[in-house]
C-alpha cells in the first residue's frame, strides 16, 4: 500500500491562499564562453609573460643581427668560398669574449640594394687596403636593407 498525500484544503472565502514552496534555485552552471575565455587569458598571460622576459622587440624581430654594430661579434656563419652567396638565417651577435665569437663588426651600412650589398663597395672604407673582409646584409628582396662588414677574428 502507498501513502498518498491529499491536497491541501481548499481555503474559505476571503482566507489567502496557502504558499507553495518554491524549489531553491539551481547552481549556476559554467558555460563554455567562460572556458574559452580562460583559454585565451592562460595564452595572453604566456605572451605577455615571454615579451617582459625576453623584450619585446626579440619576440617580434626574429633578425638577431638587425641591432649589431660596430664593435660587436658575429658566430660563425656558412663557410664561403669566393664570391658566392649564403643564406645565414641563423646568424647571431654574441659576446666577443665567447668562444662562439667568430667575426668582428668593423662597418654598417644602411639603405643598400642587393646588387651594392653584393659588390662590397660599402664595406671597402672600412677595412685596410688588401685585408679581407665579409659582407653580411639582410635586404629584402626588391628593397633595400642593411649590410655589416665583418673581418675575421683572429
Amino acid at each position: 500500500m502507498s501513502d498518498q498525500v491529499a491536497p491541501p484544503p481548499a481555503p474559505y472565502p476571503g482566507q489567502p491562499e496557502p504558499a507553495v514552496p518554491t524549489p531553491p534555485p539551481a547552481a549556476p552552471r559554467k558555460s563554455a564562453g567562460r572556458k574559452v575565455l580562460s583559454i585565451v587569458g592562460v595564452i595572453v598571460a604566456v605572451i605577455a609573460f615571454g615579451a617582459i622576459k625576453f623584450g619585446i622587440k626579440s619576440f617580434v624581430n626574429r633578425d638577431q643581427t638587425a641591432d649589431a654594430k660596430v664593435g660587436d661579434c658575429l658566430a660563425e656563419l656558412p663557410e664561403m668560398v669566393g664570391d658566392k652567396q649564403e643564406d645565414a638565417d641563423d646568424a647571431k651577435v654574441v659576446e666577443c669574449t665567447s668562444t662562439d665569437a667568430a667575426y668582428n663588426v668593423v662597418g654598417r651600412v644602411e639603405n643598400q640594394t642587393a646588387a651594392q650589398a653584393a659588390s662590397g663597395e660599402g664595406c671597402e672604407k672600412y677595412v685596410k687596403e688588401g685585408q679581407d673582409y665579409y659582407v653580411f646584409s639582410n635586404i629584402k628582396q626588391g628593397g633595400t636593407g642593411y649590410v655589416l662588414c665583418l673581418t675575421k677574428r683572429a
